[in-house]
């Protein structure tokens, strides 16, 4: 029953659905396209990666202080998974872009230097995913909407 009260796992928790849920208006907002996809994928806007790490590093803080051996511990996970998501799997997103993007050079050169048939629908490629990593303005926010979706659950369920 423990788990059940752990605030900093349920912040974490709710940090990333709030933050998977709220890219899908951000980026009707944007596009003026409902795309529902957005609730399971990888990168956008807010980073639920962020937003997760850092409601747990704010939970931890409110329920050890500041102080304790386990916020540091969660502070530096914290750091360590946002810069991550700014440098290795940004890199990897836009390797995938170039990658994917050779890939269909060569199809349309094949295509072009000799003639063959087509090829049926269920043998198409499967692209690399592109939409890996995040913008750091995409962490800083994910990071904003964990702690401050943390503080907020903080202050409603200790009233």
């Amino acid at each position: 029953m423990d788990l059940l009260t752990n605030f900093p796992l349920w912040a974490a928790i709710a940090g990333i659905f709030f933050a998977q849920f709220v890219k899908v208006p951000i980026q009707y907002i944007a596009t003026k396209k409902l795309d529902w996809s957005l609730l399971t994928s990888t990168g956008g806007m807010p980073s639920s990666h962020s937003a997760a790490v850092t409601a747990l590093s704010t939970g931890v803080a409110l329920e050890t202080g500041l102080a304790s051996p386990i916020f540091a511990v969660s502070a530096v996970f914290a750091i360590i998974t946002m810069f991550d998501a700014t440098g290795v799997r940004r890199q990897a997103g836009e390797q995938a872009i170039v990658l994917n993007q050779l890939v269909s050079d060569f199809n349309r050169f094949v295509e072009e230097a000799k003639v063959w048939q087509q090829k049926p629908e269920q043998e198409k490629r499967k692209e690399l995913k592109e939409l890996l990593g995040h913008k750091p303005i995409e962490v800083f926010f994910g990071g904003l909407t964990g702690v401050v979706l943390t503080l907020l659950l903080h202050y409603f369920i200790t009233m």
